[in-house]
């Protein structure tokens, strides 16, 4: 048995038409309103009335009358006119213009750092949209989790996702020159198995750090120790200003220290490994309707990182 309301919708487009008639007064004005012939039209209204089993209109040579019947259907079709152009028109305002709520979730230290920043200028450009930024190291999902946009840092994308670059994330060793006066300056990987560094301490593993050489791709494994251990990059930097040790540091973190000499970079040739570096992209839904409000949002990111896209991010 054919469920009822797929017989109700079926005939949606005939009560469309029927409003169309009355409100006209004639067939071959809504006929030449729709595109249509005067005999498509007829057919459609007794279409709709074969399907009530009542008969909506009198015709006559002059006019078109309303049964008493046809009246009270006409009433109830012109509520379902006037609400599927209330519909047209909550979309058409979401096409036109970005407004509404985008939630998104990026890293904790590169949301603080490079997304937050940037969100006061964007709210005062976009005023009708507001933004949820929820900050977490643990991989979220769009869909399960609600999110509109996700900010992950990989070398590849994940499949089934589109993305757009935003960073190149890379990280760095750095100390506080006071630090290497008295400890000595690291020449080689190998020294810092003699220097108090700070560490994540997150796993077993995070005191064995890795290093590549940017020139000839050497590639160093050392096991360092220190008195300070931390799982935040903005707390080792300021445990490396305070002269505890060598830090593990994602530049964006360090540029700021950097820039005012807080800190000087320590093996500079160097690049030290970890599995948060890559490309920061910022991940949405491979859909075509993709919503203006996020649309402004992933724009005006990847315009405002853009110098920094495949390269060093001096932020």
């Amino acid at each position: 048995m054919r469920p009822e309301n797929e017989s109700t919708h079926r005939l949606l487009p005939y009560m469309s038409m029927f409003v169309r008639v009355v409100e006209l007064g004639s067939f071959s004005a809504a006929a030449e309103q729709s595109g249509l012939t005067a005999s498509a039209v007829s057919r459609q209204i007794a279409s709709l009335e074969s399907a009530l089993s009542v008969k909506l209109l009198e015709r006559t040579t002059r006019k078109l009358r309303l049964t008493e019947v046809g009246s009270e259907v006409f009433a109830r079709c012109q509520e379902m006119a006037k609400a599927a152009r209330s519909v047209q028109e909550i979309a058409q305002r979401f096409v036109s213009s970005p407004q509404g709520m985008v939630r998104i979730s990026a890293p904790k230290a590169f949301g603080k750092r490079i997304i937050s920043p940037l969100i006061p200028a964007f709210l005062q450009l976009y005023p009708q949209v507001d933004v949820q930024l929820m900050l977490s190291d643990q991989p979220n999902d769009l869909i399960s989790e609600d999110f509109d946009l996700l900010i992950r840092i990989t070398e590849t994308p994940p499949l089934g996702l589109a993305a757009r670059p935003l960073l190149q994330v890379h990280h760095m060793l750095c100390a506080s020159e006071r630090y290497l006066a008295q400890a000595g300056v690291p020449l080689h990987p190998d020294d810092l198995a003699h220097h108090n560094c700070i560490y994540l301490g997150e796993t077993p593993g995070d005191n064995r750090w890795q290093l590549r050489h940017i020139h000839s791709g050497e590639k160093v494994t050392v096991n360092v120790n220190g008195r300070f251990v931390s799982n935040h990059s903005e707390v080792r930097l300021e445990a490396a200003i305070a002269d505890l040790g060598v830090g593990c540091l994602p530049f964006f973190t360090a540029a700021e220290a950097l820039a005012n000499q807080q800190v000087v970079a320590v093996l500079p040739d160097w690049r030290y490994e970890t599995s948060y570096h890559g490309q920061a992209w910022i991940l949405y839904p491979p859909n075509r309707y993709l919503p203006p409000k996020c649309r402004a949002l992933i724009d005006y990111l990847a315009d405002k990182l853009a110098d920094n896209v495949g390269g060093t991010a001096a932020v």
